[in-house]
């Protein structure tokens, strides 16, 4: 709910910029003032959506609230782009803060009359052992974000040096697959495990910006685009389920804050590595670039993964010497 009204307060932020357009200095300052709030906003939007869903139905779906959520902030995204573009060219900057600030007071009337969650009580975590627990996870999720990133930035400009048509394609290409695999194989993180699904996940993605950083022509790149997104589409619940399960209940909301700011962080960082090395290398080396960070991903996931294996078989051979316990002192 805070986060909503961060929303409605950035709104109100980007019309009074736009209303100062003609005192650039004013105009800049109230425009990063809105950025900032809506940053805030953003983020407790996206983790109080996702331990409210969690609270609402319990941990053992919690693949099915990441994968659903994660749709609706992409789709969001993705819809949001070219709607601010469209508004921006046809009404100009003012239009996209009265959207902003409608879309918030939607999102408060839709949550107003909905049932809260009981918080639950117990030891909290310090923050810097919350963060040992989901680092490793958080570091595979922020590998996976890598080529997100690459694509969304940078494939308009890849096309364009490329001399390659429809560049727009290979984004709606990328997020139809992104949701429709979300949609189709949610389940499957509770079917085969986190670590598992992650693992693959991460050898697709990686192949998908393989074939973008080798294409010799639009079609590859397509290819390559919808590729990358069916294999980041399930990177996010996957690791996010195991991070979830590596705390205790009351813990929960914080671990998946911590672990979705390692997207964030990725997202930011992204960018800049990349221009530098479109700057040394070319466009096309920013999906070899994302291809290896893939690839390091699906390592990492296979390191949590062997080390989940020994943690389940060293309390198997506890439970064993448990029970055996009681056997023996009958025998005596």
């Amino acid at each position: 709910m805070r986060g909503q009204v961060y929303g409605l307060l950035s709104g109100f932020c980007l019309i009074a910029a736009a209303l100062l357009e003609s005192k650039t200095l004013a105009c800049f300052a109230v425009l990063l003032i809105s950025r900032v709030v809506l940053g805030s906003g953003e983020s407790c939007v996206a983790t109080g959506a996702l331990t409210w869903g969690l609270g609402r139905v319990g941990p053992e779906y919690a693949a099915q609230v990441i994968s659903w959520n994660g749709i609706a902030s992409y789709g969001a995204m993705a819809a949001g782009a070219p709607l601010g573009i469209w508004l921006e060219t046809r009404y100009g900057l003012w239009s996209i803060g009265a959207i902003s600030l409608a879309v918030s007071l939607v999102s408060l009337a839709l949550a107003l009359p909905l049932a809260g969650v009981p918080i639950r009580r117990g030891r909290h975590l310090p923050f810097p052992k919350l963060i040992g627990r989901v680092l490793l996870h958080g570091l595979g999720l922020a590998l996976g974000t890598v080529g997100f990133a690459t694509i969304g930035s940078f494939t308009t400009l890849y096309f364009a040096v490329r001399h390659w048509t429809d560049p727009a394609l290979a984004l709606v290409l990328f997020g139809t697959c992104f949701v429709v695999t979300r949609l189709l194989f949610a389940g499957a993180v509770n079917r085969w495990g986190g670590f598992r699904v992650g693992m693959v996940s991460f050898m697709v993605e990686s192949a998908g910006l393989f074939v973008l950083w080798l294409a010799t022509a639009h079609d590859l790149a397509f290819a390559g685009a919808a590729l990358s997104g069916c294999g980041l589409a399930l990177v996010f619940p996957a690791l996010g389920v195991e991070a979830v399960r590596s705390v205790d209940d009351q813990n929960r909301g914080s671990a998946l804050g911590v672990f979705t700011a390692f997207l964030d962080c990725a997202m930011g960082i992204t960018g800049p590595i990349a221009g530098f090395i479109v700057g040394k290398f070319g466009y096309s080396a920013i999906f070899l670039f994302g291809s290896v960070a893939a690839s390091c991903g699906f390592v990492l996931t296979f390191v949590l993964y062997q080390g989940s294996l020994c943690t389940a078989d060293q309390h198997t051979r506890n439970e064993n010497q448990d029970s055996a316990q009681p056997d023996l002192q009958s025998c005596r």
